[in-house]
């Protein structure tokens, strides 16, 4: 993993200026023994070098499929509590989920870690994370970047991004186009918000200007504090569901992974021209945080579903006559809907 302008002297200008390359060292170096935990066969380089080299599986007909995403301003719950050890989780399982739509297998993944002032116990707190992510869906981190930016951050602010590379046999990549009126959808539970909608929770609980105070509050409804509810990391669908890809070729048409836009922006993506799907509200339970957030913020159903997964995670779209062998295999699974024809008006509707 690389950082920008590593290392200082006594007397350094440019740690005058803000950078400690003593520090990036070190960061890089914790880093190290973390991310060779998740090594691969297919590892050809060590942490530390230029580019990281992976070999690719052998496949009949590979395709490789790219993401890259970040962990948003969930990151500013993580700062004012001071845990960093959950975020790097978010940001795989984020990936992973959305590469996964295809039904691709994760191979390698590199983050990008840029903060005001580089710690490197923070740094290794966050690697620690997406380690022990990668490590559960067998994918290698392989590099990345860390870089201190005084000026741009302040000296408590970091961000984060990942960048995710995975390879499915194109035979085995999900036909979406097969999808048809009449089949069921399906609905995985999320554990919370995930990493979507944060600005809003952060605006109706006025934590820029209450912080910590108001996150370590406890909740009866949430069973556990605000900020222990908002930290829950990012469900990974990809071991329940990689299974039933592999061993029932055709089984799932079709994976929606339930991020920003909520479940009105998300279904419609994998959706053939002219059909829509139709979901039943009050088919699955909403979990606490949502009922709390949206009676707290006096926010309208509609923005709700727009904003938040609202307990969906991921939704599954299958034929009817999978129906029951797909609810034995998942039984988390909840049937929430179906695919209709659009007659007017918007392609997803939650009545």
């Amino acid at each position: 993993m690389g950082s920008e302008e590593r290392g200082t002297q006594a007397g350094s200008r440019y740690a005058e200026a803000g950078v400690d390359i003593d520090a990036a060292t070190r960061a890089r170096n914790l880093i190290k023994a973390k991310a060779r935990t998740t090594f691969r066969p297919e590892v050809l380089t060590e942490i530390g070098a230029f580019a990281g080299l992976f070999k690719v599986p052998s496949c009949t007909d590979p395709v490789l499929v790219s993401s890259v995403d970040g962990v948003g301003t969930k990151l500013k719950i993580a700062i004012a509590m001071d845990r960093h050890d959950t975020v790097g989780v978010d940001l795989v399982n984020h990936c992973v989920n959305d590469i996964f739509t295809c039904g691709a297998d994760p191979l390698f993944f590199l983050d990008y870690i840029a903060a005001g002032k580089l710690v490197p116990e923070k740094v290794e707190s966050v690697v620690a994370g997406l380690a022990a992510a990668c490590r559960d869906v067998g994918c290698a981190l392989i590099g990345g970047e860390t870089a201190e930016m005084p000026g741009m951050y302040s000296e408590n602010d970091y961000d984060l991004a990942g960048f995710i590379v995975g390879i499915v046999e194109r035979k085995r990549i999900l036909d979406t186009d097969s999808i048809e009126e009449g089949d069921p959808v399906l609905g995985l539970p999320s554990s919370g918000l995930h990493t979507n909608g944060y600005s809003l929770v952060r605006r109706i609980f006025d934590l820029e200007r209450k912080g910590r105070r108001a996150l370590e509050k406890s909740y009866p409804e949430l069973g556990r504090t605000l900020g222990e509810e908002l930290l829950e990391p990012h469900r990974c669908y990809y071991t329940r569901l990689r299974p039933i890809i592999h061993e029932q070729p055709g089984a799932i048409k079709g994976l929606a992974h339930i991020t920003g836009g909520g479940i009105l922006e998300n279904v419609g993506r994998i959706l053939p021209d002219g059909l829509g799907a139709s979901f039943r509200s009050g088919s699955w339970p909403v979990p606490p945080v949502f009922e709390l957030i949206r009676d707290r913020g006096k926010v309208s159903p509609g923005e709700m579903y727009r904003v938040f997964n609202m307990g969906i995670g991921m939704v599954l779209v299958c034929s009817p006559a999978q129906l029951e062998s797909m609810k034995a295999a998942l039984p988390e699974a909840i049937l929430v809907g179906e695919v209709t024809r659009i007659r007017g008006g918007k392609p997803v509707v939650i009545s």
